[in-house]
């Protein structure tokens, strides 16, 4: 693994800090519910890479409310709920600064498979995925894709790796070098997709193993959106032909750069939209009328939630702005009903195209 900062340059270098340092003077980690609503998101997208359509907002509601998504199958959503049960896992552990190690991996691969894994029979024995165990048959990359190594070599190559990944933490860990710690994560990434340990799940186990080491770090964590799966394949493909990790890096990188830049932007539109009148410490911000606080204090939290998130953002579908105030769909229908009916709140133009006003009782 090493950290040098190879052919990209300083160009991504400080892009990325930049980026991260505008992210950090804005507060955007610090805001409610921000590393629940962060892992919710790393989630969804890992699993869409492998074929989840589960949304963020469907995973929000599975998570938080136990609401099944309509039109998912079951498998989709076991699929979700094992990764959150590993990645829960994952940050206790790296919290604890635990070293890898083979027994932490399977037992972390356990999780991610322990409602979608199969029982393998091969002619060398049988293995269980849902258990995390290695596996014990030839594995390539698709039809016509170069083979993985054999399987015999996998126990000692995966020593191998928890033994370079915790010598390369511990050099790391008191430093302030952002960026090496960053290329760790990328070339853990990559070695773990290289050795491919086990039969399923080798991506979503890949993918969490960076994040696991990023939270470790402090870092924002990283997660490839689904609609970058092809780049995101081609560049471990490119890294794997050229026996590199550059290209992968190089990727990773960029992608790191236009999600935090993204959600910066997203952001201070968000600011832009609302910058005083979003609800703080559960109560109605000063910029809803006197006459609205007045009346909205015999309100419950959960409805002055509601109540100021439509003062925040009156065009939201009923979806949104479950999302915003994290609360299911149903639930934020029916106390925009009782807000209706008690005249907090008023439908002005149609359904599709209009949007709420907030009148005061």
């Amino acid at each position: 693994m090493g950290n040098q900062m190879g052919g990209y340059g300083m160009k991504h270098k400080e892009m990325l800090l930049k980026a991260l340092n505008e992210y950090d003077s804005l507060g955007i980690a610090g805001q409610i519910d921000y590393q629940k609503f962060c892992l919710y998101s790393l989630i969804t997208h890992s699993t869409a890479i492998e074929g989840s359509t589960v949304t963020e907002i469907e995973n929000r509601l599975l998570f938080d409310e136990g609401i099944s998504a309509k039109g998912r199958t079951i498998q989709e959503q076991m699929m979700n709920l094992d990764l959150k049960a590993a990645y829960e896992k994952s940050m206790r552990l790296a919290h604890l600064h635990t070293d890898f190690s083979i027994g932490m991996l399977k037992d972390l691969s356990s999780l991610v498979m322990k409602n979608t894994g199969s029982i393998y029979n091969t002619a060398q024995g049988s293995f269980d995925a849902s258990k995390g165990d290695l596996r014990l048959l030839g594995v390539s990359a698709g039809i016509g894709g170069r083979s993985y190594m054999n399987y015999q070599k996998v126990p000692g190559k995966l020593a191998e790796f928890c033994e370079q990944i915790n010598r390369d933490r511990h050099q790391l860990m008191g430093t302030e070098d952002i960026i090496a710690k960053y290329l760790l994560s990328f070339d853990a990434h990559y070695q773990l997709v290289t050795i491919h340990p086990w039969a399923d799940g080798n991506g979503r186990m890949s993918r969490l193993v960076m994040n696991h080491l990023q939270y470790e770090f402090g870092l924002v964590p990283v997660k490839i959106i689904k609609e970058n799966k092809a780049a995101y394949i081609q560049a471990l493909v490119d890294s794997r032909e050229q026996d590199s990790p550059e290209p992968f890096r190089t990727f990773m990188l960029e992608e790191h750069i236009r999600n935090i830049s993204s959600e910066i932007a997203d952001y201070k539109r968000s600011q832009e939209m609302a910058p005083t009148n979003m609800l703080e410490n559960d109560t109605v911000n000063d910029t809803v009328n006197d006459t609205v606080k007045s009346a909205a204090s015999n309100l419950s939290i959960t409805e002055q939630k509601v109540l100021s998130a439509i003062s925040s953002f009156p065009s939201y579908s009923y979806e949104k702005l479950a999302a915003c105030c994290s609360l299911s769909r149903p639930t934020v229908a029916r106390i925009i009903k009782s807000l209706r009916n008690q005249g907090f709140i008023r439908r002005v133009g149609s359904d599709k195209t209009g949007h709420w006003e907030v009148t005061g009782k």
